[in-house]
């Protein structure tokens, strides 16, 4: 039996096996990004108040950040999610609370960590994504940081302040 012939007999015993894979983890591999878990990472935030420690969820890859805190009905007071982006990324590049169901504060932070602007999001209860509004922060960031709705006012936390990963970056200090 030759090659290409041996290829053909291979791949037509594999297809119906495809057909037993769920659709969405079909569509995944199809697309080369097959669902990654996230990754948890332990982060501080360094404000005049001292610092603040958080547990957050990063989300790292495109489905990940498109997907969020959608559909969460409560964030624990010391957790968040950490949206990493490889690239810094537009002035315009917003986010928005479409089928987000909590009120969340967001920072957007710089390449060396300080926060250069906060947002705070109530819920959109539209049904409709185009009835969401977004959220932009005004300024070009690396990486935004989403809490629970009054996190950062509570605790004094502020543009100009420093968010660390001890376990990547160390410690920073709040400019004066």
């Amino acid at each position: 039996m030759d090659h290409t012939r041996r290829t053909l007999l291979k791949a037509s015993l594999l297809l119906p096996l495809a057909a037993l894979l769920p659709m969405s983890l079909l569509s995944s591999f199809a697309w080369g990004q097959a669902t990654k878990e996230m990754q948890t990472l332990a982060l501080a935030i360094h404000s005049e108040g001292g610092p603040h420690r958080l547990d957050v969820e990063v989300a790292e890859t495109s489905s990940q950040r498109q997907r969020g805190l959608m559909g969460r009905e409560s964030l624990p007071e010391a957790q968040g999610m950490l949206f990493r982006f490889e690239n810094e990324q537009s002035v315009n590049n917003a986010f928005w609370m479409y089928k987000t169901l909590i009120p969340l504060d967001i920072a957007f932070i710089d390449a060396n960590g300080r926060i250069v602007a906060i947002n705070t999001m109530p819920p959109c209860e539209s049904t409709s994504p185009s009835d969401c509004p977004s959220y932009p922060p005004g300024t070009a960031y690396h990486s935004a940081l989403e809490v629970n709705g009054g996190y950062f006012a509570e605790r004094g936390i502020k543009v100009g302040d420093c968010v660390s990963i001890p376990e990547d970056a160390g410690f920073c200090q709040p400019e004066n």
